[in-house]
């Protein structure tokens, strides 16, 4: 392969959205194999109740991100409809958490048995949910309040509004088919949230791709005014995307709460919502609304999971980890950002150009 072809393929993979993400997990990739190889190792053990499951850290980010993968579905579409980012979805999950377990529970805190099939709970959990999502569309699209301001609210009260739904006591669910759900299904190795993350990723494709919500999302993220003089509604395309992210929401707090069978209203995905910013702002969409790409902000996420679970291998404290994460992500925002791009395209350019005006004097 010549150079200029190797140039050529180089600045057409760097134009790719998707390059960015990529290109974080496989820095990670490559640090990782330098500071310890042994952090790809996965070994087939057995938990608790001596049913066969993989452990690692591989597994451990792959489990880890689900509920961050879920999240930036829904963040990726409020991003592109509305400019602007829904800062309430870890209050979202504690609401969505708390529901689940009253349906569950009942009024006893720790029923011997459930009050209420674990489906019938997770359906009301999500209509819950949803209409808390429809709730701040309504703020964004027909009032016309900006996103962050307009999720304040919930961000604000959720978590309260959570204790409230069950009289602040901490329900306990001993049904271990329930737990199944945020861990491992026996004779599965594989952790259960993995295959839930799947899933809703395909719907996710699939809805996409026979359906016009791309299409539309982006339109009116674009302009909003010519997406209504091409006959679309933008205020009501934009409050379907927050009651899209209201119903992410709920499953992620499904597998939550699933995780431990309780709930700690005050902890509970704490910050969650800034890493499902992050994602949708690493995979190298606009946070201005717009064109998106739905495959860059999912690996966003499993980007920001690895940096975490990596950070957390090499004993970096807790509370420091926020400060961590926030430089490294600067930088990758940073790189992904258009100008920037723009720039290195055109310094290959200009290298490239220097290169065949030195071999055009050399054969002279």
């Amino acid at each position: 392969m010549t150079s200029k072809k190797i140039t050529d393929f180089l600045l057409g993979l760097i134009k790719k959205q998707i390059f960015i993400p990529i290109a974080a997990l496989l820095i990670l990739v490559i640090f990782n194999l330098a500071a310890d190889p042994s952090f790809f190792k996965i070994t087939l053990g057995q938990n608790s109740e001596g049913f066969p499951v993989l452990s690692g850290y591989l597994i451990t980010i792959l489990d880890n991100a689900s509920e961050l993968v879920i999240l930036a579905i829904g963040m990726t579409l409020v991003t592109a409809a509305s400019g602007g980012q829904d800062i309430s979805v870890g209050a979202g999950i504690a609401i969505a958490g708390s529901v689940i377990l009253r349906v569950l529970c009942g009024t006893d805190a720790r029923p011997e048995t459930l009050q209420a099939p674990i489906f019938v709970a997770f359906l009301v959990g999500c209509i819950v949910s949803m209409a808390f999502g429809g709730f701040n569309g309504v703020l964004v699209s027909y009032f016309k309040i900006q996103p962050m301001v307009a999720t304040l609210i919930l961000f604000t009260a959720g978590r309260s509004i959570a204790a409230w739904i069950n009289d602040n006591a901490l329900p306990i669910v001993v049904e271990p088919v329930f737990g199944y759900f945020g861990n491992f299904i026996p004779g599965i190795p594989v952790p259960t949230p993995v295959f839930i993350a799947i899933i809703c990723i395909i719907i996710t494709m699939l809805v996409l791709k026979f359906t016009n919500l791309g299409l539309y999302t982006q339109a009116v993220g674009i302009n909003s005014n010519s997406s209504r003089l091409n006959g679309l509604d933008p205020q009501f395309i934009k409050f379907i995307t927050y009651v899209i992210m209201g119903l992410c929401v709920a499953v992620a707090g499904f597998i939550k709460v699933c995780r431990i069978s309780s709930i700690n209203y005050s902890v509970i995905a704490k910050d969650i919502e800034m890493d499902a910013i992050l994602a949708v702002a690493l995979g190298g969409n606009a946070l201005s609304g717009g064109k998106f790409n739905m495959w860059a902000s999912i690996l966003g996420a499993y980007v920001i999971q690895f940096l975490t679970t990596t950070l957390f291998k090499f004993n970096v404290a807790s509370t420091a980890l926020p400060a961590y994460k926030a430089v490294v992500v600067i930088i990758l925002v940073v790189i992904s950002a258009p100008v920037f791009r723009e720039k290195m395209s055109q310094l290959a350019k200009q290298i490239s150009g220097a290169r065949k005006h030195a071999a055009a004097n050399g054969g002279c």
